[in-house]
Parts: C-alpha cells; structure tokens; sequence
C-alpha cells in the first residue's frame, strides 16, 4: 500500500504547549516522536495550527464579561457570550493553547507534562492509596480546552436520574428535561442515523462521533458481554444506557476535538472576544459586595482588569474555590485564620469535593505484546487519520451496569477496557514489541461516590497550591461500589469468548491483604485501600443549591450567593457527578450558563427559549 499526502508549511503556532517527545520522556524514542509531531503539525485536519486563536499580551482595561478558565465549560461561555456582538468577552487561560500532538488520539495515555497541568497531591488520605502513605494523586489540566485535552475522550452523558436529583434538591432547571436540550444544542454528532435526534443533535459545534478505527479485540469484548448477559448497545447515551458499548468520542475524524478547538477556533477572528494564554488569575477584585474584575499574573507582571457587568469562574473544582478564598469569600473561620480580609462568609466553598474511583485489574492475554506506533501506523494516521493512532484503543469500550448499593438500578458502574493503544514505545523502532504476553485492563470503575472532601488554602500566596483532601474510600458503600465492579469485571473475563484467548488476572497479591484469600470479595475490600485511586473526575467544590443548603456556594443560575456580578460554572457547581465522565456534562453547563446569562441580561431572543 502506498501513502500520499501533502505537506503545507506549519503555520506561526509559537503559543502552543509542549512538544510530544518532551511529554513523553523516553530518550530512545525521540528522533520518531520528533517526526509525528513534525507531520501533525502540518496536517491541517489533524491539529489545525492555521486555525488557532492569537492570544492578546496586553489587555483593555474594561470588558463586559470576563471568563476565568477555558477549559470544559469556559470555552462554551466565552463563545456563546460573544455571540452578542455588542458584548466584550475577556477569556483568561492559566496554560498554553493545545499542543499539537494532543489532536493525536493514539498517544492520549502518553501526554504527560507540568507545562500542560498541575500535579498535586491530596492531604491526608486515611483510606486510600496507602501504597503511597495516603498521598493520592491529583492531576489538573492547565491548557486552553481543559480536560477534553488530555482526556480519552469519551462523550457520555450517565444517568437522566442525576440531573433529575439535582432538581430534586432544589435547583430547578436543572432537571434531565430541561438539560437535554442544551446537551443535543452542544453536539454535532456525526452518526445522526445511527443513534436518532431523540437524545443527540446536529447543529452544535462538538464533533461527537466513534473512532474510525477499533482492534479487534474490541469485537471480542462485546461477544463476551453478550455472553456474560450483560448486552450489548449501540448508544450508552441514548434509550438503551445498560450493557457494553463502542462508545462516540468528542473527535473528528480521528482528531481529537475539545472544547475550545469546537467553540473558540471558529470565533477566532472576532472582533469583541480577546484570550490572554499563560495567564493565572491571582484573585477578583470585590468592592461592595460586587465583583468588578480581575487580577492575573502573566510573565512576571501583573494586570487588573476590569468587568462592567460580570466574571464568571470557571477554573475547574480545585481552582475555582481556590481562586473564591483567595478573593475573601468563603468559610469566616478559614478565611481570618489565613489572614485574608473577608468579603463573604459563605461555609460551602471547598465543601463537597468528590471523585469517581476505580481499580485497575489487569490480566494477559495470548498475543505478542506488540506496540502499535510504529512507522506503517505514522503513514496511515498521517495519510488517512485512520489505523492505532486513530483511536483509544480498547479505552472506547465501556460497560455501564447497576450495583444495586443505595439506588435500585441506578447504572452507577463503569467497566472500561485499557489496551492496544499506541503510546510511547520503551524501545527503538523497529524493535517496538516484547516477547512476552499483550496486557489488557479491565478498568473497574464506581460512579456514585458518597464520600466527601474539601479544598482549602495552605497559604495566602496565590502560587501556594491548595491543600487537597478527597477522602477516597471513606465509607463502606464507595468501597462496595469498587468491588462490585472488579466482580462484573471478573464475570466478563471468565466467559467462553475471552476464555479462548487465555485471559489470565495479573494481579500480584498484596502483602497488607494476605489474611484473605486472593480474589475473595474481602480482598478486593481490602485492596482498593492500597491500590484504588481516582479517575481525576472531581466535583462539587461551588455546590450549587438553594439558599436554605448551607454549603451551596451558587443558586441554581449559577450566581455566587451575597455577591452581584459573580458566577461559578462547571463540574465544581454539580451537587452530586454524573454517572460518566464529566466532559459532556461540562460542556452542557457552559451551554445553560450561557442561556442564563443571556436571559439575565435581558435578550428577548433567549428569553423565549425559556420553554426548553
């Protein structure tokens, strides 16, 4: 087979992240990382250099609107806002616009660097990762596009009954009815006649589609859940939620597509919308109980910048309420024990933080352990944006099942394939396989977390990074939940399908849980103490709720309780996680967030959408 494709010079991208051989780390393999990332960067409809938005360096000195975060949610606002030409729309960004390399889907697993994200860890974890003296991981993205950056990126919505809780506690409009629309309103879905316009749009700017490529070992997934009487559905989002599924992906054809890659790079050339890139924002400016604008840090300078009518945060669950305390609105008690003067006493700010958690089981399988970035992948990828780079590999399989702990078929249980996916190879090309047995995960994840944690300052300084604490695992139905999903995981393993490929668990058995047989139930409950860990989905820190919650920090239209002019959005305001990854969830918020702030500002023409 021959490949055929041309080349156009690479566009003036300076403020791009990082390149992919320095996220990878592997010296080795630096001259074939070099090249991917040459030829990605020239492909046009792979990472779109030539369509990248030019990031002011100075600011004006007033805008209407100011977003703080471009990530999930503030790159949906910032656009959706500048729609209205008349507005002024500010977007500050702490990271760098989106490497190139990360339109990559293939090396998702792989892109891993401090000048795309903040590594943290949590404080003081009694009962999680006590492999690691209970210091759990924290990963948080810092680039424009946020999460769906660095994401795998799958586009599920998880249980209608969530958002239908949510309503339940007293945020009216925010009910799976009133939702939907606004997640169809996000979606350009490419597969419309596959999965129907009940539950899925067209008209969005989010490209929502499946890869162009699966191994075929994915095939073998889905015949075992069939077997295992699980089922089988072709969209875990529409009518049929129950059973494993190939799911759609936030990409296009082959290319990843975040957020901002959807909303902002269309809006580039407009007018009344400016981005500031590498800029962190240090604290709001609040007098009289009203937020008038910002301050942010960028190449060793300061700017103050003011807004006239609104800042909304949406710096993500760890950075948002940081940014709140750091600003003088949040616990009285916490707040004078910093030395910060308080603007609001608001209890809830950092409150309600909580994570999805899983386990990751591993097992072998009889087939070479073959990596799959090799020179043939390049030239397909490059030449067709099809083959392994193309695609998550097994990561786009994903089981959701109920686990009957606290709510009667509740699909609160993800069971997630990990494998066949091109990554950073350890060896040199042309020696890119092992001898040994291919390793497959099954990724047993638990969805409806009870346990709770808290944000909060470890110092005044805005460079001092928040004491995080999740509190994984602290109660016995968070550990069940884990548990039960290493079973359906187990179940799946153990049927004639994957039984024909010797697929053998490759856990090595703890030390710590050597009093209960292994593979027991009670070892598994012993063992995700020391090896369970998050899934970097956190939630909750700006609680959204009615004034009579006393840890709700935003009302149900997102405003900042005792302060005009402020608004949180994002997966920091959700009062419980969906069921899924939070990405498509995100997006949706940003959509309603913009919806509201429209109706609030008196635009006749979004005031008549009030029906949806």
């Amino acid at each position: 087979m021959q490949y055929s494709y041309t080349l156009p010079e690479t566009c003036n991208a300076g403020h791009l992240g990082p390149s992919l051989a320095s996220m990878c780390n592997v010296t080795s393999y630096c001259l074939f990382l070099s090249i991917v990332e040459s030829l990605v960067r020239r492909k046009q409809s792979i990472a779109q250099t030539c369509e990248r938005i030019k990031p002011i360096q100075t600011p004006d000195a007033e805008y209407d609107f100011i977003v703080v975060g471009g990530g999930r949610s503030g790159s949906v606002i910032a656009a959706r806002l500048s729609e209205i030409l008349d507005w002024n729309v500010l977007l500050v960004e702490a990271g760098p616009d989106e490497p190139a390399c990360t339109s990559i889907p293939g090396f998702s697993h792989a892109i891993q660097s401090p000048a795309i994200a903040w590594k943290y860890q949590a404080v003081n974890e009694s009962y999680a990762c006590r492999n690691w003296n209970g210091s759990c991981p924290i990963f948080v993205p810092k680039v424009l596009g946020g999460d769906m950056v660095l994401n795998t990126m799958m586009y599920l919505r998880g249980s209608p009954r969530i958002f239908n809780l949510w309503a339940a506690m007293g945020n009216k409009g925010w009910s799976w009815k009133r939702v939907l629309p606004f997640f169809k309103k996000s979606e350009n879905n490419g597969e419309i006649d596959s999965v129907g316009r009940k539950y899925h749009g067209t008209d969005g700017p989010l490209f929502v589609e499946r890869f162009p490529s699966k191994p075929s070992f994915a095939n073998v997934i889905l015949d075992a859940a069939e077997e295992a009487g699980f089922g089988v559905s072709n969209d875990l989002n529409g009518k049929d939620r129950f059973g494993f599924a190939v799911i759609q992906t936030t990409s296009h054809h082959g290319a990843r597509r975040s957020s901002a890659a959807a909303y902002l790079r269309p809006i580039r050339h407009r007018k009344n919308f400016h981005v500031t890139l590498k800029s962190t924002c240090t604290r709001i400016i609040i007098e009289n109980k009203r937020a008038i604008g910002i301050e942010y840090h960028k190449n060793g300078k300061y700017y103050m910048v003011r807004a006239s009518k609104e800042v909304i945060i949406t710096a993500g669950t760890i950075h948002s309420p940081h940014l709140l305390l750091l600003s003088g609105v949040g616990p009285e008690d916490d707040l004078k024990y910093m030395g910060i003067d308080v603007v609001n006493d608001l209890p809830g700010v950092g409150y309600n933080l909580h994570d999805h958690t899983e386990y990751q089981l591993g097992f072998t399988i009889d087939e070479p352990d073959v990596f799959d970035d090799n020179w043939a992948a390049l030239a397909e990828y490059v030449g067709f944006q099809t083959g392994a780079l193309s695609s998550t590999g097994l990561a786009q399989v994903v089981g959701a099942l109920p686990s009957g702990i606290t709510t009667p078929n509740l699909l609160d249980i993800h069971v997630v394939g990990d494998g066949y996916y091109a990554t950073c190879a350890p060896g040199e090309i042309g020696a890119l396989h092992s001898h040994g047995k291919r390793n497959i995960v099954l990724a047993s994840r638990y969805m409806h977390p009870k346990c709770r944690g808290k944000i909060s300052l470890a110092s005044p300084d805005p460079s001092v990074p928040p004491l995080v604490w999740v509190n994984y695992f602290c109660g016995p139905d968070d550990v069940a939940g884990v548990v039960r999903a290493i079973e359906y995981a187990m179940e799946l393993a153990d049927t004639p399908a994957l039984q024909a490929y010797n697929m053998t668990l490759a856990v090595r058995p703890l030390e710590a849980c050597s009093k209960h047989d292994f593979a027991s139930r009670e070892y598994w409950e012993c063992a995700v103490h020391y090896d369970g860990v998050g899934q970097h989905h956190y939630a909750g820190t700006c609680k959204m709720g009615p004034a009579s919650d006393p840890l709700a920090v935003v009302d149900p239209r997102l405003r900042v309780y005792g302060i005009d002019g402020l608004r949180v959005a994002g997966a920091a305001i959700m009062p419980q996680a969906p069921t899924a990854d939070p990405a498509a969830t995100c997006v949706m918020i940003g959509e309603r967030a913009a919806h509201m702030i429209k109706e609030d500002w008196e635009f006749e023409t979004y005031r008549s959408e009030e029906a949806c």
